[in-house]
């Protein structure tokens, strides 16, 4: 098993990567002459994309939503990370919220298409070494989404869990979206096997583990006090981690 992920992550990488090439100047061209809506279109498409190469792994990706999110208001998606494939399909399957992700400074540069969508698309690019730099985009990029109804992604365990289990849920991003979108909903969502495909390290992949998405009832920010909040969004979300 081992011996056929060498090959076909090399097959999927030169994919991959490919797709990250051809879509970089294409989102250029679609922020130029389209503006905001044009990027973010491509965008969504690309992210299709990515989602569907994750074939060439053996590796299906499901959303399950049985609950209807609110509309015309932001949303805040709350996840544990479990690896960068968490990403292509929380875009693509609630495109229609336009998530922004809250993301490490070090990725908005030398990443084709990532870096760009990550600088212009509206994303939050923090400084973990920088407290008061972190505390200032996020609030910047907290009164963003309330302004333009956007939705925000957040990953409050700080970095991407190796073995699937979960780490502690740190209160502060969470806490500075929600300090500006009083009247917005937190939206819980687990993700389970996406750090099967980094098993083995960066390289080979591991193959043939699908990648699913659980949608859990949104909650209204000011429903809660924000400590009873966060426990149970991080509850929510841990109880289903497999």
């Amino acid at each position: 098993m081992k011996f056929l992920s060498y090959i076909l992550s090399s097959i999927f990488g030169l994919v991959f990567f490919s797709l990250l090439l051809i879509f970089h100047p294409l989102q250029w061209l679609g922020l130029k002459l389209f503006g905001q809506n044009g990027h973010q279109k491509v965008v969504d498409i690309m992210n299709w994309f990515l989602i569907k190469s994750l074939l060439l792994l053996g590796i299906r990706t499901k959303v399950e939503n049985k609950h209807e999110l609110p509309e015309n208001t932001s949303l805040i998606f709350v996840a544990n990370h479990q690896s960068t494939f968490d990403i292509p399909p929380i875009i693509w399957h609630f495109r229609k919220h336009w998530p922004k992700f809250v993301a490490k400074k070090e990725l908005g540069k030398g990443i084709p298409s990532i870096s760009f969508n990550l600088k212009h698309g509206g994303a939050a690019l923090i400084d973990r070494k920088d407290g008061k730099q972190a505390i200032v985009e996020l609030a910047k990029f907290a009164k963003q989404i309330n302004k333009n109804k956007w939705s925000a992604v957040i990953f409050p365990e700080g970095t991407r869990s190796k073995t699937g289990k979960p780490k502690s849920f740190a209160p502060n991003g969470l806490k500075m979206l929600t300090k500006y979108n009083k009247e917005s909903y937190v939206v819980p969502l687990t993700i389970n096997n996406s750090w099967k495909v980094f098993k083995y390290g960066k390289f080979p992949l591991g193959i043939g583990s699908p990648i699913k998405i659980t949608t859990h009832k949104p909650i209204k920010v000011s429903s809660l006090p924000f400590d009873e909040l966060l426990e149970s969004v991080e509850t929510t979300i841990k109880a289903s981690i497999q």
